[in-house]
């Protein structure tokens, strides 16, 4: 049976914890869960399994050539090769995958060397250049361009809302369109956690395991009513409040695939190129700045630990770079008039 990381407790038991088969692995995975999330301790081993399946030498043992070969074996393609990413037109993995599994490895060397198991930890920080100290730790070993994410406009968000069929969808949607709610912390919200008469909502169990008490339009809460009245079992799972409607699983919590699977539904009915729960997410927070939201406040509703996070919705806000564009050339133009009368006169 698949693990759902939306259900996972906060910390997972020792006797819960993966185990990979080697002593030095299974003792750091331990480590690992006893500090992080259930997220990443089941990322951890992923990355561990993949870069050992590469490099396949005893922790110890590994030197610095083994990891470039590792990135290097990473960047290949896969299958034929014809297959490549719109998005940077690589063919192998993504830079921001191999930078995850590489962050993995060094988090494991970096455990050996504080036990006096190594004596260093074989992953570069970066490539050294020329530069003049105190100017950061040069070249990053793997460069990761900044993406900005989709979003959907107004015509897109209407047609998607429209073709959602159950009230219960349309709540779940409307969390993430007008609340900004990450998919996980749609399907953890209890019970307890609902306030429809300050219209706000409790995240208890937020990314990383922060909470926040959150704003969420009216919308949300009509369209979370009329679901609790007509459509949610009487006898469903009283800890969460969106559950499945459908035998067998009937009145049992929703999972990550089944959300997933009712906004790919709602997205081929509705005609979209595209539509995920995060780009739901990513919609309203940039909605919120470009209606003259603070960032500090988009960072408060969105959960950002960096405001460095938050600062995305400013490049995704295209009204309000226009409008700053427009300020400064209104600014600039009259200057540049005079100073062109000045120089014709002189001649």
């Amino acid at each position: 049976m698949p693990v759902d990381p939306c259900v996972l407790p906060a910390r997972l038991p020792a006797d819960q914890v993966p185990q990979l088969g080697h002593p030095v692995l299974d003792r750091y995975l331990l480590f690992v869960a006893s500090r992080c999330r259930p997220n990443t301790v089941l990322a951890t081993v992923c990355d561990l399994r993949a870069f050992f399946a590469v490099v396949a030498k005893e922790p110890h043992e590994v030197v610095v050539a083994d990891v470039l070969d590792f990135i290097h074996e990473q960047r290949q393609p896969h299958g034929d090769g014809r297959v490549v990413r719109l998005a940077d037109g690589e063919a192998g993995l993504s830079s921001r995958t191999i930078k995850r599994r590489l962050s993995t490895v060094s988090g494991l060397f970096s455990w050996m060397v504080m036990l006096e198991d190594r004596a260093t930890n074989p992953v570069p920080r970066g490539l050294a250049t020329r530069r003049r100290p105190g100017r950061g730790n040069g070249v990053p070993l793997i460069r990761t361009p900044r993406l900005l994410p989709q979003v959907l406009d107004p015509v897109e968000v209407n047609a998607l809302l429209k073709a959602l069929r159950r009230w219960r969808d349309r709540a779940m949607v409307e969390a993430m369109l007008l609340g900004g709610l990450r998919r996980c912390e749609v399907l953890g919200l209890r019970m307890q956690d609902l306030r429809p008469g300050e219209g706000r909502v409790f995240i208890h169990d937020g990314k990383g395991g922060h909470q926040r008490l959150i704003p969420i339009s009216a919308r949300f809460f009509r369209s979370l009513g009329r679901y609790l009245e007509l459509e949610r079992p009487a006898q469903a799972d009283p800890t969460a409040v969106f559950v499945v409607l459908k035998e067998p699983r009937r009145g049992k919590a929703l999972t990550a695939d089944g959300l997933d699977q009712i906004v790919r539904d709602a997205r081929g009915r509705a005609g979209l190129a595209h539509a995920s729960c995060h780009e739901l997410r990513h919609t309203c927070l940039t909605r919120l700045r470009e209606a003259g939201m603070a960032l500090e406040a988009i960072q408060a509703q969105a959960g950002h630990r960096s405001i460095e996070s938050t600062r995305l919705y400013v490049h995704l806000a295209n009204d309000w770079l226009a409008e700053e564009y427009t300020r400064a050339s209104e600014a600039i133009d009259p200057a540049a008039d005079t100073l062109a009368l000045n120089s014709a006169a002189g001649r």
